[in-house]
Parts: C-alpha cells; sequence; structure tokens
C-alpha cells in the first residue's frame, strides 16, 4: 500500500512547493521507489485552460489532454512520471461534479455540506489510483490560512487519522526571511505559519524553510522549540543555481532522510545520485553560449513559459552549452520599423504559443526576418501558424493572408479546426458551447515525411506530441507552400491536418503545431530542442 506526503506552504507563495515535491520525488526514486504525484488546487476555476497567464503561469497538458498546474511539469521533467487526470483537481471541479450529483438527487434529500461531501471528494481523489507506487505526494496549492484552501486542509487532517498509522506525514514549506537593517534572520514567520497550522488539527513532521543564507543552529533550535518538532527535521532550503541542483541540496540537507525516518523506514538504500550529478556539471560549466530570441506576448512574467524555458536549457544540457534568452515582446515591430534588426545578432529565433491577435503582426515579422537571414526559426503552435502565413503573404502572394482568430477580414489561411472538419470526424473534444475543453487536447499523432529534417532528428517516421490549440493551417495552401521550397513534413495520420512545417533550404526553419517543450526532460531532452540549440550553436561560430 502506498504511504502518503502532503506538502503545505505558508507565510507567502511561490516559495516553491512544486520543485520541492518534484526533488523530494526524484530523491525518493533514486532510492529505488516508486512515486507520484499529485496537485490539489483551492482556486474555483473547473482547470487553469481559460486562465490567464499573467495571473496563473503556463497551463501544463497531459497526454491524455488534462489542463493543469504548472508544477505537474516539474514532476514529470524530475521524475520522468507522465502526469494524468487523476493527478490534479480544483475546487472547481470538486464542486461542479457535487451540484451535477445534488440536482440529479443522488444525495436523496440530505443537506450537502463541506463535511463530509467536499472533503469526501478531496479524500477520494488522493487516495485513488495510486497504482503500485510506494509513495504519493499531494501537494495543496496556495498558503496555510487561505480560506479557500481550509477544505482541503481538513480533507488532509481527516486522512491523516483514517490511514493506517505511519503510513502519512506532513512537510511544511515556510520562508525565513533576513531583516538587513537588524543583521538578523527571524523565525518569527515560520512560528506563525505552523501556529496556523496547528490550529486546523495538522501537526508537521518536517519543516523546509526557505531561506537565502545558512540558518545558525541556535535558531534551528528556536524553530524546532516552538514549532514542535524535532531539530533535525528543520531542513534548510537554500537558494541554489538552477532548479536541478534542488534534490542534491536538499539531500545535502538531510531532507530525504528525514521523510524515510518520519515514516521508520530504516532500510532503505542510499540514493543514486550521479546521474544530477551529472547534469549540474553540465549547467554550471558549458563549454560556449547561445542566445535565443523568445518573440512573445507574455515576456514580463516568465512562468508563462515555464515548460519552455526548461526544455531550452535542456537543449543546452544536450549541447554542453549555456542558453540565454533574449526576451521580446513582439508587439514592438509592429511600432517600430527598425526594431526587427535587434533579431540580427541572436542565434536562434523562436516565437511560442498564444492566443488572441495581439502581437501577431510584430511575430509574422520575426518569422520573416528569421527565414531571410537564415537564422534558425523555432515556431510552435501559434509560433508555426505565423510562420506559415508569412509566407503566404510575402511568397505566395495572398497578401490578405490572416488567422480566423484575427478580428479582420481577409484570406483565412488559419482557422478553427471545425473549418476544416468533414465526413464527422471531429478533432474536438467537449463542449463547443464553453471556451474550456474546446480545444485539442494531450497526445495526437503525427507521420513524418521520408527525406524530411524532422524524420531524421526523432529518427523515427511517426511520433507522438501533445497538443493545446483550437486553430490549424488550412491544407487546402500546401501545394502554393510547396511551390515556394515550404513543406508539411508532418501530417495527421489521415493526412488532413498539417503537423510541421520545414523549409529545406534553410539551415534550421521548422514550425510545429504541437507543444514539444512539455515533454522534454533534463535527462532526455526533446530532440527538436537539442537539434535546434545545436543549429543555434553552429550559427554562433558564424557570427
Amino acid at each position: 500500500m502506498a504511504r502518503y506526503i502532503f506538502i503545505t506552504g505558508g507565510v507567502v507563495s511561490s516559495l516553491g512547493k512544486g520543485v520541492a515535491s518534484a526533488a523530494l520525488g526524484a530523491l525518493l526514486q533514486a532510492r529505488g521507489y516508486k512515486v507520484r504525484s499529485r496537485k490539489l488546487d483551492p482556486y474555483l476555476n473547473v482547470d487553469p485552460g481559460t486562465m490567464s497567464p499573467y495571473q496563473h503561469g503556463e497551463c501544463f497538458v497531459t497526454d491524455d489532454g488534462t489542463e493543469a498546474d504548472l508544477d505537474l511539469g516539474h514532476y514529470e521533467r524530475f521524475t520522468d512520471v507522465s502526469a494524468t487526470k487523476g493527478d490534479n483537481i480544483t475546487t472547481g471541479q470538486i464542486y461542479k461534479n457535487i451540484i451535477e450529483k445534488e440536482r440529479r438527487g443522488d444525495y436523496l434529500g440530505a443537506t450537502v455540506q463541506v463535511i463530509p461531501h467536499v472533503t469526501d471528494l478531496i479524500k477520494n481523489f488522493v487516495l485513488a489510483d495510486a497504482g503500485d507506487a510506494d509513495f504519493v505526494l499531494c501537494e495543496i496549492g496556495g498558503t496555510v490560512g487561505d480560506i479557500e484552501a481550509l477544505p482541503f486542509f481538513e480533507a488532509i487532517r481527516q486522512l491523516g487519522n483514517e490511514l493506517p498509522r505511519g503510513d502519512a506525514i506532513y512537510i511544511h514549506l515556510t520562508l525565513m526571511p533576513y531583516i538587513p537593517s537588524a543583521g538578523e534572520m527571524k523565525t518569527k514567520p515560520t512560528q506563525h505559519s505552523v501556529k496556523e497550522l496547528r490550529s486546523i488539527g495538522i501537526q508537521p513532521d518536517v519543516l523546509l524553510v526557505r531561506c537565502d543564507r545558512p540558518i545558525p543552529a541556535s535558531e534551528k533550535r528556536k524553530i524546532a522549540l516552538f514549532c514542535n518538532v524535532r531539530e533535525s527535521a528543520v531542513v534548510q532550503a537554500m537558494d541554489v543555481r538552477t532548479i536541478y541542483e534542488a534534490p542534491l541540496a536538499y539531500h545535502g540537507e538531510g531532507f530525504d532522510q528525514e521523510v524515510l525516518d518520519a515514516f521508520g523506514i530504516k532500510d532503505a538504500k542510499e540514493p543514486e545520485l550521479k546521474p544530477w550529478r551529472d547534469i549540474i556539471r553540465r549547467i554550471t560549466a558549458p563549454d560556449g553560449e547561445v542566445t535565443i530570441a523568445v518573440v512573445g506576448k507574455y515576456t514580463v512574467l516568465k512562468d508563462a513559459y515555464k515548460s519552455l524555458i526548461e526544455a531550452l536549457a535542456h537543449g543546452g544540457i544536450a549541447n554542453n552549452v549555456k542558453v540565454s534568452i533574449d526576451w521580446i515582446d513582439s508587439a514592438i515591430f509592429e511600432k517600430e520599423e527598425e526594431a526587427v534588426q535587434r533579431l540580427s545578432h541572436v542565434h536562434g529565433i523562436l516565437v511560442p504559443g498564444g492566443f488572441g491577435e495581439r502581437g501577431a503582426e510584430g511575430k509574422i515579422k520575426a518569422a520573416q526576418f528569421a527565414r531571410e537571414k537564415d537564422i534558425p526559426y523555432f515556431g510552435i503552435c501559434y509560433g508555426m501558424q505565423m510562420a506559415v502565413l508569412e509566407a503566404a503573404r510575402n511568397l505566395c502572394g495572398i497578401e490578405d493572408a490572416i488567422s480566423s482568430e484575427f478580428e479582420k477580414s481577409g484570406t483565412p489561411v488559419v482557422g478553427l479546426m471545425t473549418e476544416w472538419e468533414k465526413d464527422g470526424q471531429k478533432q474536438v473534444r467537449g463542449n463547443k458551447g464553453d471556451l474550456g475543453g474546446t480545444m485539442r487536447l494531450g497526445a495526437y499523432p503525427a507521420a513524418l515525411a521520408k527525406g524530411s529534417l524532422v524524420r531524421e532528428i526523432y529518427g523515427a517516421d511517426t511520433i507522438e506530441e501533445r497538443h493545446r490549440h483550437r486553430y490549424e493551417v488550412n491544407m487546402a495552401i500546401e501545394d502554393q507552400l510547396n511551390d515556394h521550397g515550404i513543406v508539411f513534413s508532418g501530417k495527421s495520420p489521415d493526412g488532413r491536418l498539417p503537423e510541421i512545417m520545414e523549409i529545406p533550404d534553410h539551415p534550421w526553419f521548422i514550425g510545429v503545431q504541437y507543444h514539444p517543450e512539455l515533454k522534454s526532460r533534463p535527462f532526455d531532452p526533446h530532440p527538436l530542442f537539442a537539434s535546434y540549440i545545436g543549429a543555434a550553436l553552429k550559427r554562433s561560430r558564424l557570427v
């Protein structure tokens, strides 16, 4: 039977519960255990699919088409265990389920309440389908004290009593700030956070304390005394150079050993951490550097492109180089005619996914600049569509080529998938009446053309990649693009949907309709990112 680890946070948000959970999962794996990681999100949205990236960051997508919290990306990258629908739940999903059951009369006239109905659903989610996992790590979003998180805290409190003795522990992540004017690190925020947690019936077994400098032994003793934990269970979590250093740093502080001790496990084998040391060596001692211009619309909040940032880093690991990102708001290319020249000195241009018309013309100019100046170009989802629009306008002579997503008239070269449907074969999942669930979501197969660059890169004739989009390039333009040296080198197995476009005569110009960044791992960089950074490295030696 699986053991359960509940990870909560306090003091402030954005302390890194997701990375801490992922790092602990990696450490337990390194000791030979099987792990499963889950995220419980207290917000009322059904899923993050309709949430602004400015508020929530990236919307991560799983193979089964679930739109989930970005922390699931951390879990996958650190443990290489693919997440599913059963690994992320929100308050919105829970209440939607309850209301539907109540309307059907499933509660037989009973008064529906937070306890037991809401908490029971949360507990059912936590306990469901653990498979052969030795440990299930459950992270609760937000911080202790958040009113919307109370049902989740109550549910995990109940589970602590209902599971067999010794099969559940609680880890609490807090902050120990340094006050420059006083010249001291302060324990009071951690004390208050634990007091709040204990007031709802949860006593943490391990405290993971974020800090920017070592915690003095006297302060550790103070935290242990006032928070009712063993001194050894106060684990400092200092800032690290890269998130992939977290497993090594936490192991060095005895984090995983404290977790095992809390479970009473005495016979665990020592962790095999050499792969993590090798990754850190490659990251911290690269043999060169490349600069990639990411031309997007959410460049102010980098969490909107979290998986992309990591996938680029993985491409750097594969080529033993550092990848520096030059973040560029595509709108500046629309305001200033000469602004596109800023791209002259970068080693690669990447246009990521996105929605809406804002900044689209700037992305089209970036694609044109990359094509004409022989700069490696990687277009992902929306970035592929903009590259096709650029070619349609400037090569094929369709001057008014647009996406039907744009609020203006023209020739729709890119349109809703429903516009290309035929024979009743739908490529959408969900209810078309709502924004949520109306996209092509999850893993879909694609066939790669013989002799194409992508087939060489993948080393396969068929692939399966994760999608998240509503719009598709119209296959009707294929012949015109072919006449100008642009090919659809990857298509859906039935040949109806273009999945990949490339320019064979260009040093490296590829656009993909899917999101390859979602499947990249530090130990297994996605082949497209490895190849792309390799092309950028080659350019860096020429300019």
